[in-house]
C-alpha cells in the first residue's frame, strides 16, 4: 500500500487509547504523504530508509534513532525514500506534555520498540489493559526524550522561495551569491537582509543545512558517502565529510555505525 492511501484509510478520530500506532512500507518508488491536519499529535518514526516532513514552513528530518513529533491541528506532508519502513504514533490532545512546536526527538531503544508493538496490535485496546499500561509507560518515555536541531527553514517570501525551490531541485548547483541575486533581480546586499529575515540564517548557512538535510536523507536510504558527495557538487569527497563533521561532530561513517549501536 502506498504512503498516501495508507494516511488517507487510517482514521486517527476513532482513538479511543491515549495512543495508537501503525506501520507503513513504503513501495520501491518514493512515497509522498498527502497535505494533512489533524487534532491528535504525530510522531513519525524512520526505521528504514530516508523520511522528511514539511511542517510550518520547515524541513525536517527523520534520521535514525530519531523521530519528528508535530503537534495536533498543524498542516504537514511526509516524503519517504524508496523502500523506507515508517512507523506512526498518533498521540491524543492532552495525553502527554510533549512539545507544542514541531520538533525532532531522540529516540531510545526501548521507545522504537514499544511502537512497533503498539503497530502489530490488530484490536482495540482499553487504558487498563496491558496494552493500555505499555501506552502509559511510552508516553511517560517520550517526554522526557531531548530535542535535536535537524530542520531546514523554508522562506515565504516569493523571491527567496524560488530560490530554495531551485536548490532543493538541484542541490549540486554550486552558483554564487552574486549569480542567485541576479536570478531574482535583487541586489546582494538586499537578498541578504531578506535571507536572514526569512529564515534567520545567511544564504551560506542555508545551503549547508540543505545539504546535510539531503545527505542524511539519502545515506539513510542507503546511499554511499562518494554518491552523496557528488550529488551534493562537492568537488571532493574529503570536503563532504569536513561539512558532515562541522555540523553533527562526526564523519557519516561514525555518525551511522554510533545510530546502528545505539538501537540495541
Amino acid at each position: 500500500m502506498s504512503l498516501e492511501l495508507s494516511l488517507r484509510k487510517f482514521d486517527a478520530k476513532k482513538l479511543k487509547s491515549p495512543a495508537i500506532a501503525m506501520r507503513v512500507e513504503v513501495s520501491d518508488h518514493k512515497g509522498e504523504g498527502p497535505l494533512q491536519r489533524h487534532s491528535q499529535g504525530q510522531l513519525v518514526l524512520a526505521l528504514k530508509g530516508g523520511v522528511t516532513c514539511e511542517v510550518a514552513n520547515s524541513i525536517w528530518m527523520v534520521p535514525p534513532t530519531c523521530a519528528v513529533w508535530v503537534p495536533g491541528g498543524m498542516m504537514h506532508s511526509i516524503r519517504a525514500t524508496a523502500n523506507a519502513r515508517i512507523c506512526f504514533l498518533f498521540v491524543k490532545p492532552g495525553a502527554a506534555a510533549l512539545p507544542v512546536e514541531c520538533c525532532t526527538l531522540s529516540i531510545s531503544p526501548l521507545i522504537r520498540e514499544l511502537i512497533q508493538h503498539l503497530a502489530d496490535l490488530t484490536q482495540e485496546f482499553t487504558i487498563d489493559s496491558p496494552a493500555g499500561r505499555l501506552v502509559g509507560v511510552l508516553l511517560e518515555q517520550l517526554v522526557l526524550m531531548p530535542i535535536e536541531r535537524l530542520h531546514l527553514p523554508m522562506p515565504q517570501d516569493r523571491r527567496i522561495r524560488k530560490i530554495a525551490e531551485m536548490l532543493s531541485e538541484d542541490p549540486a548547483d554550486r552558483s554564487t551569491f552574486p549569480t542567485w541575486a541576479s536570478r531574482v533581480a535583487m541586489n546582494e546586499r538586499s537578498l541578504s537582509r531578506l535571507m536572514h529575515r526569512e529564515t534567520g540564517l545567511s544564504f551560506g548557512r542555508w545551503r549547508r543545512q540543505l545539504h546535510l538535510i539531503v545527505a542524511l536523507r539519502e545515506l539513510s536510504a542507503g546511499a554511499t558517502v562518494q554518491e552523496v558527495s557528488g550529488a551534493l557538487g562537492y568537488e571532493s569527497v574529503t570536503a563532504f565529510i569536513t561539512m558532515f563533521k562541522k555540523a553533527l561532530g562526526k564523519p557519516p561513517g561514525k555518525y551511522f555505525a554510533d545510530m546502528q549501536q545505539s538501537r540495541w
